[in-house]
């Protein structure tokens, strides 16, 4: 048997186990070093792999995020957020038809936002929700599913531990994949909603109503949700605009919601070393997941199954799209079976190179050229400004100094004056300096882009434009396709969560609530399965929507 053979053979071994109950990450770690010791014919590789995997796995400092927004997510539990933002959700939309499942949904998408973690939103917001729900009359088959699919708003909506896994699998940045789960996951939300409002029409007696409250409770109420946006606002906002990378972001995370735990009073002692323990024994299952992925990744790699199975389908002439649908489709079937960290680590390595092969057409060189140029030309101003008022932001003086006098010998050559004497340059003439160039040729620049058409390697290096060619291209490509491919398998992921008969949301809801037999949960949950294969859908047809926030 080839060492090919031998990889393809190792997928149906390594699901044989896991369907017999395996532990996921025991179940790669033995398939991988199986694998290893057959295909290398001895344990040399096997030993040294041993020996070196374990370090090299988990001295990656980007792991480090993990155990960070999983405490965030504990101390998050224990502070009361969930209750006020359902009670400040129930308090505006409680008294319309269906208004405190939408509450619920709303509730469950923020505590997903200081969360990240799919059963954690599930479990905590079922214990502040469902009572709720059946106090106003709300079917016991509808409020589960209800709260099943809200809790899938954890692993969606920034932060997500999946996504970070996702990250460090495909080599992406994690502050950028965040940005781009933001508007699919205000989607899902609002899809779920939609959701509730059609089916509460068609079963009206599955919602019973409530009265509304007054405008000064639900003024009061949504000022209660303060630490959450609190929060979100600092972690979230804090990464993007570069105060801190996302590790640390997550770090401050879990230390302001543990702060507000201990000052609401609900974090004692005992609370505190619960939640770390609990961290922790999550920590452990997933990395010991992560090294099990990373032995199983390694011998794919040696049997080169992921090249392999990308030059087949690159060759079959598929068109790009049938390919992408082809994979989302098995990640459907398949997460119905197994949990969503599982089916990253397994099947990404697998599947993210065939995604990297194909050009999906997602940006043009006319964009790249026309953004990079936009850019360009405001960093021109911005400098200009600097150097009118004396100081750069970041630059040293010495070489502000040799920037004040490039300047000034730019300006000399145009006739324009001195720095000093400039009062109100024109913005093509701040571009032609700042790009050591003239004004026609900047013009001449944003007309071709204007145009349509594409510039030069001349024009470009006329004006100093870099990072728009056509290997730059490539690149971005690249990024914005592993980015996009990310957020849908994230959310087909999700769909496999709610989805039966082994959706794992539906077990932790149904745990929760031993009076409604699971097949009324899995009845009123195939409506939020529907709305999230049409948000599949959407998304598919319409890659702009999870790109249009992030730059080019």
């Amino acid at each position: 048997m080839s060492v090919l053979e031998l990889g393809y053979l190792s997928f149906p071994i390594l699901l044989i186990m896991i369907f017999l109950r395996a532990p996921i990450g025991l179940a790669m770690l033995v398939v991988g070093l199986g694998g290893l010791y057959y295909a290398t014919g001895g344990t040399t590789v096997f030993l040294a792999k041993l020996k070196s995997e374990v370090y090299t796995t988990f001295s990656s400092y980007s792991l480090s995020i993990i155990p960070m927004f999983l405490l965030m997510g504990q101390f998050a539990t224990l502070s009361g957020m969930s209750t006020a933002l359902f009670k400040a959700a129930e308090s505006w939309l409680g008294h319309r038809k269906g208004g405190v499942a939408m509450a619920s949904v709303g509730a469950c998408a923020g505590f997903g936002s200081i969360c990240g973690s799919s059963l954690a939103t599930a479990a905590t917001m079922s214990r502040v929700a469902l009572p709720e729900l059946r106090r106003y009359g709300y079917s016991g088959g509808f409020s589960t599913a209800t709260l099943a699919a809200g809790g899938t708003l954890g692993i969606l909506i920034p932060p997500s531990v999946i996504l970070v896994i996702y990250a460090i699998l495909t080599e992406q940045n994690i502050a950028k994949l965040f940005l781009a789960a933001f508007i699919p996951g205000v989607l899902a939300a609002i899809g779920y909603m939609i959701t509730i409002s059609i089916y509460v029409r068609l079963y009206p007696d599955a919602a019973g109503t409530r009265e509304p409250v007054p405008y000064s409770e639900r003024i009061r109420a949504l000022l209660d949700v303060w630490p959450v946006l609190l929060v979100f606002g600092l972690v979230v906002g804090g990464i993007y605009l570069g105060w801190f990378t996302p590790t640390e972001g997550a770090a401050v995370g879990a230390a302001g919601t543990g702060l507000i735990a201990l000052v609401s009073g609900q974090l004692d002692w005992a609370r505190f070393k619960e939640s770390i323990i609990s961290t922790a024994q999550a920590t452990a299952m997933i990395f010991f997941i992560v090294l099990g992925a990373g032995f199983y990744n390694s011998f794919l790699a040696l049997s080169q199954v992921p090249q392999e199975l990308s030059n087949t389908i690159v060759g079959l002439g598929w068109s790009p799209w049938m390919v992408l649908i082809i994979i989302l489709a098995f990640y459907l079937v398949f997460g119905c079976l197994m949990d969503s960290l599982s089916m990253i680590l397994l099947t990404i390595p697998i599947f993210f190179p065939i995604i990297s092969n194909l050009d999906f057409g997602l940006i043009s060189l006319h964009a790249l050229q026309e953004a990079r140029f936009e850019s360009w030309f405001a960093e021109a101003q911005m400098w200009f400004e600097g150097l009118q008022a004396g100081a750069i932001e970041g630059m040293r003086e010495s070489r502000f100094a040799r920037e004040l006098e490039g300047a000034n010998e730019q300006m000399a050559v145009l006739g324009l004056g001195t720095v000093a004497d400039a009062a109100s340059l024109a913005p093509m003439q701040i571009a032609a300096i700042f790009g050591e160039t003239t004004p026609d040729v900047v013009q001449a620049a944003r007309a071709t882009l204007e145009s349509g058409a594409t510039l030069d390697d001349e024009t470009m290096k006329a004006i100093g434009l870099r990072g728009a060619n056509e290997s730059n291209l490539a690149r971005v490509s690249l990024e914005h396709v592993a980015i996009w491919f990310g957020i849908l398998v994230l959310i087909v992921v999700e769909v496999g969560l709610i989805t039966p008969p082994v959706g794992m949301n539906l077990f932790i809801i149904n745990a929760m609530d031993r009076k409604t037999p699971m097949v009324e949960t899995y009845k009123a949950v195939m409506w939020f399965v529907t709305s999230d294969i049409v948000r599949v859908a959407i998304l598919v047809a319409f890659p702009v929507i999870t790109l249009f926030l992030i730059p080019v």
